[in-house]
Formats: structure tokens, sequence, C-alpha cells
């Protein structure tokens, strides 16, 4: 699995070169092998004997943090939307981008975002998948920020990755109270021990976090507003991300931990309610929208509102169907965002008030999207999955074991919700392909696409109408692994499309679809609801002012200090520092004074200390630069011979060595530099800078007594004295350290003196060049 995982990473660090031979052979053929490959690898583990699979890999062991993988049934059903998937995309973009776009930068985020995902469905860890959760966030906004010359599309991918990312730090914070609770870092550990979860104090809270993660991720009501404006994406980074994937992501969250929470009261209201709203509103928003990705952008939030609140329910039907559209969803939705690109691509818009009669025009392309379509709006045709998934969620709303009134409740919005989805999958559907030709409005003159962009929504297609007839063919082999992954209750639920005349949740389809044609027929008459419901009201509106307060307040809190004062700076950083370690150390006992042990102090060690005390007082009545070094020296050479007096003679040597060094430098320095002169202060600044000056000079002096005096840890010194020889063939302990046990540190030391040599270089070249022209 670990491969699976890192594959797509490892091929992206060599998509740059490949990119370079784009005009002969486009980036996207050598992409589309990973997730087809990857995608080979796992179908073959689809079957009814299928059991989980568990690898580990150390990482950080010594923090309990390993990369364990772990795969049932949920997380194949993922891994193969994302490799499958994955692979129709690529292969869509193939045709749909053209060889001049940056193809390589295209493919690496790509690519990264695939591992991320794969990542995220595979971590039993949690530490490990919000790692990948984070990496998600930052893949999906380059992809959405991927034409960066438009301002909308900067926009959309800046808006997308702060809310996620704010979703991600709260999701964080449950995982570690989760950790902290139960002594594990694993998902299925803490999962066996939800007793003690549910019985904790900070259950609430825990909740509470983890909810906002996923609710913010799959674009939950209000959190929304993000996905609409990621439709300025490229069409296969729309028709992945939020068809299959990215979104998803949070539906995966809620369905891996609902074994912990299930039993809880509080999931099932607030997981419930928040995605019945979802599918309302968002259903009820697609009506409104005249560009075609708005209108699927709109769609994929009601369908994930939808899902969420199956998982909500927590019933094992519900579960079930929750698991089934999941798979449904992305084959119809992933067709119909690649049937958006391609009218987009053949007409040069996505207007739908500008489209109209494209179906002889683009026949197949409209062939598709009436199975698409009809498939997403739930119509009752055995040939459509969607249709299943749907009838599957109202019989859930009828089989609520709470006797609340959101349990009364959620069947009518249910109801409510499936009808505007079937009249904006009408609107999609007849609004591009049906009515009176517009040819005049078009930037360009449609025609049918190539067969190669044709190739990829032709199979979702196929899937879509493959698993309407012949449901049980994916059941028992792998939704209902998927199932009993969340569930552990789930039963096998064989799917029927006719079940009776008396079956209510045919009634209520039969209502949706009556209702669906009046409302659609009769559109133009009732959206001027619109003025009054959302009217002036927006979420959208909401960010943008919290957006904008945040730049303004933050640029006057930076402006207030940033004033270009080196003083000022120098100030804040001391005081922090004081406020801070002082703190620390007061709430932590840290400051303790022991005088056992000590060497004996004579006459020398105390002449030595008072001539590097008057060195250091000097200093700042001395008024030329060199004598200011010079006197500053003497504090150096005198710690020097305080390590001759005490027997430490390599100490001693390499502190000569480097302040004599240090002196040098700065002796040519400051030939360059203004002589020193003294400066009208006010009392005030005086005052202020004497306190900071002994503050500082307090803290240094009690941090080094109390390291002495404090016994938090073992002293490794016994560690060196006994190993020097042994490890490192040297009887000089502090050479052995230096050179063999800390021999990475000193070559990165040695590493960076050469790169600031080479800096220091550079710049006087730059500077002699500069002076000769």
């Amino acid at each position: 699995m670990i491969f699976a995982v890192l594959i797509p990473l490892l091929v992206a660090c060599f998509i740059p070169t490949l990119s370079k031979a784009k005009n002969k052979i486009h980036t996207g053929i050598f992409t589309f092998f990973v997730p087809f490959f990857i995608f080979l690898y796992f179908i073959r583990l689809v079957g009814k004997d299928f059991t989980p699979i568990r690898q580990t890999y150390n990482w950080i062991p010594s923090l309990g943090i390993n990369l364990d993988f772990y795969l049932d049934g949920l997380s194949l059903l993922f891994v193969l939307l994302i490799s499958g998937i994955g692979s129709l995309v690529v292969l869509y973009s193939i045709f749909y981008l053209d060889k001049k776009e940056r193809l390589g930068h295209f493919y690496v985020y790509l690519l990264l975002f695939m591992t991320a995902m794969f990542g995220v469905v595979l971590s039993d860890n949690v530490f490990v998948l919000y790692t990948f959760w984070e990496l998600t966030s930052i893949s999906s906004f380059l992809l959405i920020g991927y034409w960066h010359f438009k301002e909308r599309s900067r926009y959309g991918a800046l808006k997308s990755m702060l809310i996620t990312i704010f979703g991600g730090l709260s999701m964080f914070g449950g995982f570690i109270l989760l950790s902290v609770i139960t002594g594990t870092t694993s998902i299925q550990e803490m999962i066996s021990q939800t007793d003690v979860i549910l019985s904790s104090n900070y259950l609430p809270l825990i909740l509470a976090l983890i909810l906002l993660g996923a609710f913010t991720k799959s674009a939950q009501f209000p959190f929304h507003i993000w996905l609409p404006d990621a439709m300025e994406a490229p069409t296969p980074v729309s028709a992945y991300l939020h068809s299959a994937t990215m979104v998803k992501a949070g539906i995966f969250l809620i369905a891996r931990f609902s074994p912990i929470f299930s039993g809880y009261e509080g999931f099932f209201i607030t997981v419930s309610l928040v995605g019945i709203v979802t599918l309302c509103w968002g259903s009820y928003m697609a009506v409104r929208q005249t560009d075609l990705k708005a209108i699927l952008a709109f769609s994929t939030i009601s369908q994930l509102g939808m899902i969420m609140a199956m998982l909500g329910f927590g019933t094992p039907a519900a579960v079930f169907a929750a698991v089934f559209h999941i798979l449904n969803h992305a084959t119809f939705k992933g067709s119909l965002f690649m049937i958006a690109g391609i009218i987009d691509h053949e007409t040069g818009t996505r207007d739908i008030r500008k489209l109209g009669g494209l179906f002889t025009l683009l026949p197949i392309s409209a062939t598709l999207a009436i199975f698409g379509t009809f498939s997403m709006a739930g119509v009752p045709f055995p040939f459509l999955n969607g249709f299943y998934s749907k009838e599957l969620f109202f019989e859930a709303t009828l089989d609520l074991e709470s006797a609340s009134l959101l349990a009364e409740l959620i069947p009518y919005l249910a109801i409510l919700g499936s009808i505007f989805t079937f009249v904006y999958s009408m609107y999609f559907f007849f609004g591009v392909f049906t009515g009176p030709k517009k040819l005049n409005q078009l930037p360009k003159k449609p025609h049918e696409a190539p067969v190669g962009m044709l190739l990829s929504p032709i199979i979702l297609v196929l899937g879509v109408i493959l698993i309407g007839l012949f449901p049980n063919m994916v059941n028992a082999p792998f939704i209902q692994h998927a199932a009993e992954a969340v569930n552990s209750d789930a039963e096998y639920h064989k799917i029927s499309f006719w079940h009776g005349w008396d079956f209510t949740p045919l009634h209520m389809s039969l209502i949706v679809v009556a209702l669906g044609i009046v409302l659609f027929l009769t559109r133009k008459k009732w959206t001027g609801v619109y003025k009054v419901l959302p009217g002036k009201l927006s979420f959208n509106r909401v960010y943008d002012s919290l957006v904008n307060k945040l730049d303004t307040y933050s640029a006057g809190i930076t402006n207030s200090y940033m004033t270009g004062s080196l003083k000022l700076y120098m100030s804040l950083i001391l005081a922090t520092m004081i406020i801070v370690t002082t703190g620390f150390m007061l709430l932590t006992d840290g400051f303790t004074i022991s005088s056992n042990n000590l060497a004996d102090i004579t006459i020398i060690e105390v002449s030595i200390v008072i001539i590097m005390v008057a060195a250091a007082i000097a200093t700042i009545f001395t008024k030329h630069n060199m004598a200011a070094l010079l006197i500053l020296g003497v504090v150096g050479y005198g710690v020097a011979l305080l390590f001759v007096i005490y027997r430490a003679p390599d100490i001693a040597l390499t502190q000569f060595v480097v302040e004599t060094i240090t002196v040098a430098l700065f002796i040519l320095c400051f030939y360059h530099l203004p002589k020193l002169r003294k400066t009208d202060d006010s009392s005030g600044s005086k005052t202020l800078n004497a306190v900071l000056a002994i503050g500082f000079g307090a803290m240094m002096t009690l941090i080094g007594i109390s390291a002495y005096s404090t016994n938090w840890f073992d002293s490794i010194s016994d560690y060196f004295l006994k190993t020097s020889y042994k490890l490192g063939g040297g009887d000089n302990v502090v050479n052995v350290i230096l050179v063999d046990m800390r021999g990475l540190d000193t070559l990165f030391e040695i590493a960076v003196l050469g790169i600031a040599a080479l800096a220091i270089f550079s710049l006087i070249k730059l500077k002699k060049n500069k002076e000769a022209e």
C-alpha cells in the first residue's frame, strides 16, 4: 500500500523532465499509467472473500507515529474511485488541455493531490491522516488556481484553502484529544475503545472539532461557499476533485469515525441536520445558476448533503445507501462535469442562457447527458443507478428509530430536496440540448468533441447503465464490505428495482417526479422567489467581509510595529524572549539554584571576572568603533581563560579561535560603518534600554544556573564517556562528539558557513561589476 501512496509522488518528480517533450508526446500519456496501474492492482482484491489488510512502516516511533495503512471495504471503495476516476480524468485531460498549457505544473499538482487522497483513505494513524489531509488542501489550491492569470481562479483557490485548512486545524485538535484519551494514534484501536471515548467529558468538543473538518472539506452548509468558486479550475480538475475525491474526503472521515460516534445522540442530530439542510439548500440554489459548472457545483453540494445525512442516520440501511450513492454519484457526476467541459470546449461558453438546441450538433454528448442527468435526478428507470440509491435514501428516512421532531421532518425535507434535484437536472439537460439554437451568441461554431474526449464520459455512463441494470453485481463483492466497515451490523441488502405499488419510497419518487415536472415547466414564473431567499443575504458576503477585515486589522497591527526602526525590532524581540522564557520557567518551577559539586573559586577567577565585567561596561561608554570591538574581545578572551583554568583546553582553544575570527571580521565590517556617536535619547528610552539589558542578562544568568541545578533528565555525559572510544575510536570525548556522534550537525554547520562565504563572495563580485560598469 505504501507504493500506491508514494508512486504518484515519485512520478511527479520526473514530470517536469517528461513535459519537455510535450510537443511530441502529451505529458498526460505518461501520467495516465500511474492511476491506471494502481486501479488494476486494487481491483483484483474485490470479491466476497475480501478481508481487511494492515501494513505498518516506522516513521516517528518515539511519538507513536508510524505509517500505518489499513485497507478495508470502505478504503477499498475510495481507492478504486481515486485511481479509476483519476485514470479517466487524465485520459480526458490529454484531449482537453492544449500542449501550450503548463502541462508539467498541471500533472505534478494532480499527482501530488492523488498521493494526498490515497494517504487520507488508507491511513490508520490519525496524525498521518492529518498530514495527508492538509496536503489535499495545498494541492487542490494549486489545481484550482492553475489558471493563475485569472482573478477568479486565484480567488477560488484562496477561498477553498482558507476554509478547508480552518476545518483541518480544528480536526487536528480533535485528533489530539482522541489520542490523549485513548492513549493511541490508531483509528482502529480508537474504535475498540469506543466506550472510553463516549464516556469522556471532552466528547462534545471532540465531535465538534472533527465535524468541522469534515463539513468544511465536503462543502456542507454553511461552509459550502468555496465549492462553486472552485469551478474556475480546468474541467478535468472539477471532474476529479468535486465528483469523486476531495469533496468526499469529509464523507470518508465521517464514515471512518462513525463506529465511534454513531452511539451518541449529538452525532445523529448534528450530522443528519447539516446533511439534510445542505441537500435542500444546494438543490434549491442550483436552479438559480446560469453557469453549467455552477449548476453542477451546487448539485454536488446537494448530493454530498444527501450522503452526509444518511451517514448521520447511522442505521444499517442508511449506511448501505450512503456507500452505494458514493459510487453512483462518482459515475454520473464525473460524466456530467466532462460533458460540461465538452460544451465549453466546443462552443466557447458555459452560460446556459446562450446555449440551446445542441442535441443535433453534439448528439453523442447529448445522449451521454441524458443518462447522467436523469440518473442524478433519480428518475425511476431500471437502467439508471441514481434511482436505486435515491430510493434507498427515501427508505432510510422512513426507518429512523429516533422519536424526535427532526426524525419526523426528515422524510419531508428529503422529498423537498429531491424535487429541486429533479428540477436542476432537467434544467441542465433541456436548457442545453433542446429549444431554439442560439448560434449567433456562441463564441465558437459548435461541433461534436473528438473521440478521445468522449471516451472517459462514455466509460462513466456505461458504469451508470451497468450498475443500473445489474446493481447486485457490485453489491456483495464490493458495496457490502464498505457498508460493514462503517456499520458492523450492516447486512446483505439485495437491490431491486420493483418492490410493488405499496412501497412507500416509490410513492415518494413519483411525488418528486410529478412536482419536479410542474416546477420545471413553470420555472420562469417562480424564480422570483430567489429575490426573497436568499435575497441580499449571502454567506459569500460574510466570507468576503471577514477576509477584508482580517486583512485590514492585520495590516494595521503589522504597521504599528513595522516602522523601520531596528531599535524597536530588537526591543520587541528581547522583551518577548524575556516574557515568554521567564513566564514558562515560573509556570514549570524551572528556576532552581544549587551549589552542589561546584569547583573552588580563587582570586584568579574573581580577577578575570572583574576584568570581564569592567570590559563589558566600558563598551557602553566608548565612542570609538575599534576601541569598542577590542574591549568587547576582552570579554570573549576572558571566557576562554576560565575554560583553561577549569581544565577544558579543547573548548578554550575553540573559544580563542572563534573570538579571534569574530573580532577580526567585526573590525573589517566596522571599518566601513559610520563612527559611533552619542544619541539624545529620552529618559524613558534610556530606562527601557536598561531594563531590557539587565532583564535579558539576568534571564540568561538564571537559565545557566537552573540548567546546572535541575535534574529533570538523566545526564548523557556518562553515555559519551563510556562509548566514545568504542564507537568513535578516540580518547578525546569532545572530539568524538563533534566529529562522530554529532557529525551531521558539524557537517551542516560547515555547509552553512560555506554557503555564507559563497554569498558574501557573490555580493562582492556584484559590487565590483557594478562599479566597473
